[in-house]
């Protein structure tokens, strides 16, 4: 994909992005996009170190509950300006997670799986328990201040309004995404994970970009954790518990993790399916499961992998010749 392409492209989703804000009246339909929108981010998050590390992360809710409750506390103890706490978060989580990185990227296979599950759960019982200072199981309300990097609250949290800034951050992250990994270190980080032996005998520092893939999709998931918080204006340990990472899970299987934006396919496809499902019947995560399952075992690259594959063979279809000449 050429940067032409890529430019156009993005270019023409943030178009569409404005045209939904302007063309959607109702603020019910706009609010679940805006979740759907959220956990695409979230979603996007999980799929990238699945896509360029091979690991798969049961813990990530980690990130995205514990973004919300850093900006909350340092907004209810008055220590630095909203703007500055945001940008605290960020570049706090990704040192964090860098350094986890350093030691967690080391266990392979299931055993990465449940130590990430444990950490996040550890997070989880802390974020319970510390009612003083979190809100404990009750959480906690963020108080946002009335104006946000020259944006008024009461502006900037209309429906129209969040939906287009959640959808914008979708957007940028997935060209910052796009440009990054089609530089060297998405190459280095796929000779990686195809095959570390390898990489380590031509003279590739494995652990690093392992870890510095770990830190950045922590740092993706944890802006969708800012962009919750602020959507909704409160925080709760369910945003930590294990159960969020395995919804984004799911969100990543049915997408595709093989396309970058095939998790963020997925969520919106769970978001509708929840929605709709849901009107109908008590036990709509049973049809969505049943769902799941036929997508891994028709699809294994998830509904993105099924429309690459149709559009691929589209285009290799033979064409019909014309009849020779007498």
């Amino acid at each position: 994909m050429s940067i032409q392409r890529i430019s156009l492209g993005t270019v023409g989703a943030l178009a569409l992005g404005a045209a939904v804000a302007g063309g959607v009246s109702s603020s019910t339909v706009l609010s679940l996009l805006t979740q759907a929108i959220i956990y695409a981010v979230f979603a996007i998050g999980v799929g990238l170190l699945l896509r360029q590390n091979g690991m798969v992360s049961f813990g990530h809710a980690l990130f995205f509950g514990f973004s919300g409750y850093a900006v909350g506390i340092i907004l209810q103890l008055k220590l630095m300006p909203a703007e500055a706490a945001i940008v605290l978060t960020l570049a706090g989580m990704a040192l964090m997670a860098f350094l986890m990185g350093l030691v967690i990227v080391r266990v392979p296979g299931v055993a990465f799986g449940m130590l990430t599950l444990a950490i996040g759960q550890m997070f989880y019982l802390t974020a319970s328990r510390s009612r003083g200072l979190t809100g404990g199981a009750d959480g906690m309300n963020i108080e946002w201040p009335a104006t946000l990097f020259g944006v008024a609250q009461s502006q900037l949290l209309k429906p129209a309004s969040i939906f287009l800034l959640c959808w914008t951050t979708l957007v940028l992250v997935m060209l910052l995404l796009t440009l990054l990994l089609r530089s060297r270190f998405g190459s280095i980080t796929e000779a990686v994970r195809d095959n570390e032996e390898r990489a380590r005998f031509i003279g590739i520092q494995t652990l690093l970009p392992r870890a510095a893939v770990y830190a950045l999709s922590a740092t993706v998931t944890g802006l969708a954790g800012l962009l919750s918080a602020l959507n909704t204006g409160f925080v709760s340990p369910e945003n930590l518990h294990w159960s969020l990472s395995g919804v984004a899970l799911m969100m990543v299987v049915v997408g595709g993790y093989k396309a970058l934006w095939g998790p963020a396919l997925g969520a919106v496809v769970y978001f509708l399916a929840k929605d709709i499902l849901g009107d109908f019947a008590n036990h709509w995560m049973a049809i969505f499961g049943i769902a799941l399952i036929t997508v891994i075992v028709f699809s294994p690259t998830g509904i993105a992998g099924a429309l690459e594959r149709l559009r691929k063979g589209k285009k290799t279809l033979p064409t019909a010749k014309a009849p020779a000449g007498h």
